[in-house]
């Protein structure tokens, strides 16, 4: 069977308060920053890129820092946006499907539910509409009449030894990647669980449509990876501690290879 590199590429951070993170709080409030993130996927059935993230106008806005964008950071791992044949969006939030001009000859892939959820009337609620961007969800509209949209429903395998899985939850349609790499199935869990701490204490980020189908989603990914290490959280700076720089690349890091701790 394939199996693929994986590198993860942060992009911008912000601060967070531990209180911010768990819709549990508990009394040992303090800084828990948030990193935002893209991925690779690399391997004999091609190159995927999972989520697009935002650019520095929408950073801006969302008083987010940019600290490299996206298209640099997949420059330095030797993917140019512009030759992407794949994208895999996880969901449409606002920080995972901006960047509308860099993949101008990829197909991307999203799940049915996730569609018909940013476009329906769902969004008529402040409450669950300010997680997403207008113009994100027009420019998949436009790719969906361009043709230039696989949409999914459930579980699909993509290319050999990469399948997406809906878990829901955070948004109605989020989906995670599933990717056999030279160390078992890692499991890149985007937003079911924003960090560790999330799926390893069931203790759910605030930012959620679904509270069980989040938590039913922690035994998803759990019985997806070949072990808990195998499950990369979608936020967390720790990932960039637990896993060796992809060729020296600063906050760059690879997944396929094993976890320091």
């Amino acid at each position: 069977m394939s199996e693929y590199e994986v590198h993860a590429i942060k992009y911008a951070s912000m601060d967070r308060q531990r209180s911010d993170n768990f819709i549990r709080i508990d009394d040992h409030d303090g800084p828990m920053p948030l990193d935002f993130f893209v991925w690779v996927i690399r391997g004999e059935a091609g190159t995927f890129v999972v989520d697009t993230g935002f650019d520095p106008d929408t950073a801006t806005r969302r008083n987010r820092r940019v600290w490299r964008p996206v298209a640099e950071g997949l420059k330095a791992v030797g993917v140019e946006a512009g030759t992407v044949s794949d994208v895999i969006v996880t969901h449409l939030h606002w920080d995972h499907a901006g960047n509308h001009d860099l993949f101008p000859q990829a197909r991307y892939h999203l799940q049915e539910k996730e569609m018909a959820y940013a476009t329906g009337p769902c969004m008529c609620h402040h409450a669950l509409n300010h997680t997403f961007e207008v113009a994100d969800v027009q420019n998949m509209v436009k790719r969906v009449f361009e043709g230039r949209v696989c949409f999914h429903n459930g579980t699909r395998e993509i290319a050999p030894g990469l399948s997406l899985h809906w878990i829901g939850g955070h948004s109605r349609g989020l989906q995670v990647v599933r990717v056999r790499t030279r160390r078992g199935w890692v499991v890149l869990a985007s937003d079911s669980a924003h960090y560790y701490e999330n799926f390893e204490n069931r203790s759910p980020f605030p930012v959620v449509v679904d509270v069980a189908d989040m938590l039913s989603g922690y035994d998803t990914l759990l019985s997806l990876a070949s072990s808990p290490n195998h499950i990369v959280p979608g936020h967390d700076p720790m990932v960039l501690d637990r896993y060796p720089l992809s060729g020296g690349a600063q906050a760059i890091v690879r997944l396929d290879a094993e976890p320091t701790f």
